[in-house]
C-alpha cells in the first residue's frame, strides 16, 4: 500500500509504502533516503526519543522516523502484527490529521495470515505513573479499553471524557477519523521551533478561544478526546503486542504514553 503527503512538523514530502511481512517479524521502519548507515527502525517503546508534539523512534545509527503514532494507530485497529513500512523521508506523512486514510486503504487491502503465534499482553496488576495532574494507568480487563480526560482553557475543547471498548473493530469507527489538533497561538511558536512547517486547517483542528477555525467544523463534538486516545492506541502498540487491559489517561499525551511502557 503507498501513500503521499508531507510531514506534519517537517513540512517535507515522504512517500511510505506499508508491505507484508512474516510470522513474528513485527513492525519495522526502513528509511529508504539514508545510505552507510543502518536504515532500519524497530517499532518499539526502547527507541522513542522524542515526544514534543510527536512519537520519534530513533536507531542506534541515530536514524529516526517521526510522527509515528497515527499509523502506528491504524495498524494496531486493523489488527496488523507484521509489516515492512519503507519511506523516503524523516517523517509519516500526516494525511488528514487522523488515522483514516491508512484504515481504509488497509482494509480495502485486506489481511492474510501468516505463520507463528500471535502473543499478547495481559495487563495482572494496576501500572501508573503520575506527575502532577498528569496520569498514565493500565489495568487488568478483557480485551482493550480506553478511559481518557482532557480539560483545556479553551472553550472550544474544555474537558472532555472518552470512554471507549475498542474490540470487535471499533477503532476504525470510534477513532480512526480523529484529527489531531492545536491553539492558533500555538501555530508560530511552534514553526519558530522548526514544528508544525506542514501544518494547515487541511490536516489539523486549530482553535481559537472558542472558535473552531477549519470552515467544515468538527467530526464529532468530542473529536479533541478521541483524537488523544487515537495517539494512545499508536502510542501503546509500540509495545510490540496488543495489551489486553485497561488505559486511563488523564491530560496526558505522547511522553506519559511512552513513560507507563517503559
Amino acid at each position: 500500500i503507498s501513500f503521499d503527503g508531507i510531514g506534519l512538523h517537517s513540512g517535507r514530502p515522504a512517500r511510505l509504502r506499508i508491505l507484508p511481512a512474516s510470522g513474528e517479524y513485527g513492525i519495522w521502519f526502513k528509511r529508504m533516503d539514508v545510505v552507510g548507515v543502518d536504515p532500519m527502525i524497530p517499532a518499539a517503546w526502547d527507541r522513542v526519543t522524542d515526544t514534543r508534539m510527536c512519537t520519534l523512534l530513533s536507531n542506534e545509527d541515530g536514524v529516526s522516523v517521526s510522527t509515528v503514532e497515527h499509523l502506528m494507530a491504524a495498524l494496531a485497529g486493523c489488527g496488523v502484527r507484521n509489516a515492512l513500512i519503507e519511506i523516503d523521508g524523516p517523517e509519516i506523512p500526516i494525511m488528514d490529521g487522523s488515522s483514516r486514510e491508512f484504515v481504509r486503504a488497509i482494509r480495502a487491502r485486506g489481511l492474510r495470515m501468516v505463520e507463528g503465534e500471535a502473543r499478547a499482553i495481559r495487563i495482572l496488576k494496576t501500572v501508573e505513573v503520575i506527575d502532577g495532574d498528569r496520569v498514565a494507568r493500565l489495568e487488568p480487563g478483557e480485551g482493550f479499553s480506553i478511559d481518557f480526560d482532557i480539560d483545556f482553557a479553551e472553550a472550544a475543547i474544555g474537558r472532555q471524557h472518552a470512554s471507549i471498548d475498542l474490540t470487535e473493530g471499533a477503532f476504525e469507527r470510534e477513532l480512526s477519523d480523529c484529527r489531531t489538533f492545536c491553539r492558533a497561538y500555538e501555530v508560530e511558536a511552534l514553526r519558530k521551533m522548526g514544528l508544525a512547517q506542514g501544518g494547515g486547517l487541511h490536516n489539523a483542528v486549530v482553535v481559537d478561544g472558542a472558535a473552531v477555525l477549519n470552515p467544515e467544523g468538527l467530526r464529532r463534538p468530542d473529536e479533541f478526546v478521541r483524537h488523544k486516545a487515537l495517539d494512545a492506541v499508536g502510542d501503546l502498540y509500540l509495545a510490540g503486542a496488543p495489551i489486553i487491559g485497561r488505559y486511563i489517561g488523564a491530560k496526558g499525551g505522547h511522553e506519559m504514553n511512552n513513560r507507563i511502557l517503559r
